[in-house]
């Protein structure tokens, strides 16, 4: 016989601790998204309230005018080019790929469930910390329609972060080879700068709410991986064995 067959009692077993694994991280990443949340909203209460006549206010809005003195017809067209690498149906599109790719490629779900949740955990924050901080935009020339959403923190820079910052964190846990490890790094250093300074430049957002935006993705981030990535190792040497 080439194998034994897997007593049913075992299965049922087996499939039973796979749920309990799947609520456990399920749970985990509720509690970080809902600490995130809470940080951040923190945060925005500060810059709106305690801090909306200081000295870092007024900084964020001399940043902002700073970029407006210094257009150009030729950087008016390299910022929109970066701002369309973090719209919302570039994000979705180049996350829905790699998650097909990731699957197809590695032959498990792992590292298309961490991309995946991501990105999808990193709208949901961003959408309820606008919802509970009303930040008005920079007082300066736009160049791009506003969307009816608070400046704080910066949607695009949050899901640069998350995509570009997800995809790095995969290919060091996943490729072998160096210089694929080193292009995802250098998408995840360079695409979130574009965007945020994009943003500056286009009158979109105060350079706190970019930090801010940056901050939400790189705390959800280290949530995702330590949950889904380090967590899934270990219960795959476990199913293994």
């Amino acid at each position: 016989m080439t194998g034994q067959a897997v007593p049913a009692g075992r299965l049922r077993a087996a499939d039973a601790g796979s749920r309990r694994q799947v609520a456990r991280q399920a749970g985990r990443l509720l509690v970080g998204a809902v600490l995130i949340l809470a940080m951040l909203v923190a945060l925005g209460q500060l810059l709106t309230h305690q801090l909306r006549s200081s000295g870092l206010t007024r900084w964020d809005g001399s940043v902002d005018r700073w970029f407006v003195h210094r257009r150009t017809p030729g950087w008016n067209a390299v910022t929109k080019v970066a701002t369309f690498g973090a719209e919302t149906v570039t994000v979705a599109g180049l996350g829905l790929l790699f998650v097909v790719l990731l699957r197809w490629q590695l032959g498990r779900w792992r590292e298309s469930v961490f991309l995946a949740a991501s990105v999808i955990g990193e709208v949901s924050i961003f959408v309820c910390t606008t919802l509970l901080v009303e930040r008005h935009r920079p007082a300066v020339p736009r160049l791009d329609s506003a969307p009816p959403t608070s400046s704080f923190p910066s949607g695009h820079t949050a899901a640069s972060v998350a995509l570009y910052g997800g995809l790095a964190v995969i290919a060091w846990h996943a490729a072998r080879a160096a210089w694929l490890r080193t292009v995802a790094t250098a998408l995840a250093v360079l695409m979130p700068v574009a965007v945020g300074l994009s943003r500056l430049y286009r009158g979109m957002h105060n350079p706190t709410d970019v930090l801010a935006g940056a901050l939400l993705s790189v705390c959800w981030l280290t949530v995702t991986s330590l949950v889904l990535l380090a967590t899934g190792r270990t219960t795959e040497r476990g199913v293994a064995r």
